[in-house]
């Protein structure tokens, strides 16, 4: 289905019948990222929803890097759940779209029964010095039109090599090759992650939904002492899970253990 909202067409995909799951996936993929977890939950008797999240896939991709603030795509969530008929949904994300998850928790707190965020930890976290070196990419990505040319030269062997163990990888090409795609999708870190003057940060929104913390030991973007620092910052029931000899690409590398994590967690997550 298309969902026609907030200025965007989101290109969105429903299978399966029963309490709603929505699937966030990052960049640079698209839906097909959850296609090794959704047949394991819809066997279980979830309904699950899964996206192309705004500038990726099958969406539409607006102009401008404002576009991309992680407030548009938490507004995109709440027209997908809208449009499906779901008040509230169990929210799981991966990369950005574990960004957008976190931010749907603090930001749509009735309608995010429960949190799974994949790799990216709580946004308030603060940067560990390992953290700082694995994100080198971020300050590279903020230079429009030379980053898209570095990226596609050669046949994508900057992307490549960002992105070693990383089985969809052309499949992405395939995705960032489309009209305007690349831009789009490194609007996401222009328009989040530009580098600011230091100081004090606002401070968010709490979380209050029970959430699910998990990460891989192959991450080469992601220190995992910040998400098992994430409980810290949760006024809710908290687990953390890790997935041992998985890249930063869990659903790709471990779909069948991300999918008994999640549904375990979806069983029932701890009261209190």
């Amino acid at each position: 289905m298309i969902v026609t909202a907030n200025g965007v067409d989101l290109y969105v995909e429903v299978h399966g019948a029963g309490d709603p799951v929505l699937l966030l996936h990052g960049w640079p993929d698209s839906a097909d990222l959850w296609r090794g977890v959704i047949p394991a939950l819809t066997a279980s008797g979830y309904q699950v929803i899964t996206p192309d999240q705004r500038g990726f896939g099958r969406s539409s991709r607006p102009a401008g890097e404002a576009s991309y603030k992680i407030a548009n795509a938490v507004a995109d969530v709440a027209a997908v759940l809208d449009a499906v008929g779901a008040p509230a949904a169990h929210v799981v994300g991966h990369d950005w779209g574990a960004g957008v998850a976190w931010a749907a928790a603090m930001f749509l707190p009735d309608r995010v029964r429960t949190l799974t965020a994949v790799s990216v930890p709580h946004p308030a976290v603060p940067d560990t010095p390992r953290q700082r070196e694995m994100a080198w990419y971020y300050l590279f990505f903020q230079f429009t039109e030379i980053a898209e040319a570095t990226l596609r030269y050669d046949d994508w062997a900057a992307l490549r090599e960002l992105a070693p163990g990383y089985k969809d990888i052309d499949r992405a090409i395939a995705n960032l090759s489309r009209p305007g795609a690349l831009t789009a999708t490194l609007n996401w870190y222009r328009a989040n992650l530009a580098p600011r003057m230091p100081g004090p940060r606002r401070e968010p929104p709490p979380v209050t939904a029970a959430t699910l913390g998990i990460w891989s030991d192959g991450d080469r973007y992601l220190d995992g002492a910040r998400m098992r620092a994430s409980g810290q910052l949760i006024r809710a029931p908290w687990r953390y899970a890790e997935i041992p000899g998985a890249t930063h690409w869990i659903p790709l590398d471990a779909p069948e253990k991300l999918s008994g994590l999640i549904l375990d967690w979806l069983a029932g997550p701890p009261a209190g």
